[in-house]
């Protein structure tokens, strides 16, 4: 039994509301725009009826990427955009600089050393980030794309997918080695003063409640944060990738009489969301919580 079913076997029964929900409609068309987050607990399922009906008569399910597709892709650019060529010499940067404070984290997380010896900057600090979340008890083996993916395909429902993990690890991979560098300064420091735990812990918070005032504090925070890592994941993971997302999310709309896109909630909420670009284009979006 895969990890997400096994989990899902002991889950209570009782759905509640989760993240956020959006309809969006043209004149004869209705899409569900549900925002997830990229980790999860058993407790997060089953998702409530809404989405969970909209799925079922779904012609098509939209993630960002389908976190069941083909791995070697997930690999290719992993090895592609986040580590040091094989063979190559690590260059002499933060990782060294940063050694007597990553290793109590990489001991909090069960990660061994030589693991991330390989990996670029930015990779690490991802980890690192992934690694704070499950230390809330929460696991990407359960995030709610790859919920979402399994439910389409055990209902054969066709999963789209908005981006690729190539152009998702490139954006990353586009950052200078100094740049890489104030990312993971940036990551080690948050995880330090616990900033990185509480933001983590509000995020899952307001999903687990679909806590509209909280994602709207959370937006807000985060668009004033004046740090280098705040600035990018604002400007180019969340800002720079929107409109894509809300083209991709448009065409379904036209293409489909109705369906389901779930994208990261955080695409959802502040002053360029993707609910306000598929506005301006004349899309009548409801928020549904």
């Amino acid at each position: 039994m895969l990890p997400l079913q096994s989990a899902l076997a002991e889950a209570p029964s009782v759905a509640q509301k989760r993240g956020a929900l959006f309809k969006v409609q043209d004149a004869s068309h209705t899409l569900f725009l549900f925002g997830t987050i990229h980790v999860g607990a058993p407790d997060f399922y089953p998702l409530e009826p809404t989405v969970t009906q909209a799925l079922n008569g779904a012609g098509a399910l939209a993630l960002e990427i389908d976190p069941g597709a083909d791995p070697r892709k997930a690999v290719s650019a992993v090895l592609k955009y986040g580590m040091e060529a094989p063979g190559s010499k690590v260059p002499a940067d933060c990782r060294q600089t940063l050694a007597p404070r990553l290793a109590p984290l990489l001991q909090k997380y069960g990660i061994a050393p030589a693991a991330v010896a390989p990996m670029k900057p930015w990779m690490l600090a991802s980890v690192l980030a992934i690694g704070e979340f499950s230390t809330l008890g929460y696991r990407s083996d359960l995030a709610v794309d790859s919920y979402l993916s399994q439910q389409a395909k055990a209902r054969k429902i066709p999963v789209v997918e908005l981006e690729s993990m190539e152009g998702q690890m490139a954006l990353f991979g586009a950052m200078s080695p100094l740049d890489q560098c104030r990312f993971l300064e940036d990551g080690v420091a948050s995880i330090e003063d616990q900033e990185q735990s509480q933001e983590a812990r509000e995020i899952a918070d307001a999903w687990r409640n679909a806590d509209a005032a909280a994602f709207d504090k959370l937006a807000a925070k985060a668009a004033t944060d004046p740090s280098f890592a705040a600035q990018f994941v604002q400007k180019v993971l969340l800002d720079g990738r929107n409109p894509a997302l809300a083209d991709g999310i448009a065409n379904l709309l036209a293409r489909e009489k109705s369906s389901l896109a779930a994208i990261g909630v955080l695409h959802l909420v502040g002053d360029k969301s993707v609910p306000d670009l598929l506005r301006k284009r004349g899309l009548k979006v409801e928020r549904v919580y």
